[in-house]
């Protein structure tokens, strides 16, 4: 359980640090691209972030 709570921080830490990278070119183009962007980066961080969860619920088993 101690792996996935420290596999998660990295990985949101690094997410979070790569989304708001990208986000500096996406924001002044088109506001459809902004919200498109904005959807998918607001929505992606689930799917892994319950993979990992779980993952740490079978292992602590």
């Amino acid at each position: 359980m101690l792996i996935a709570l420290i596999v998660g921080s990295l990985g949101f830490l690094l997410y979070v640090g790569t989304v708001v990278w990208l986000a500096d070119w996406v924001l002044g183009t088109h506001w459809l691209v902004e919200l498109a962007y904005f959807l998918v980066a607001g929505i992606a961080w689930v799917w892994p972030a319950r993979a990992l969860m779980f993952w740490a619920a079978r292992a602590g088993a």
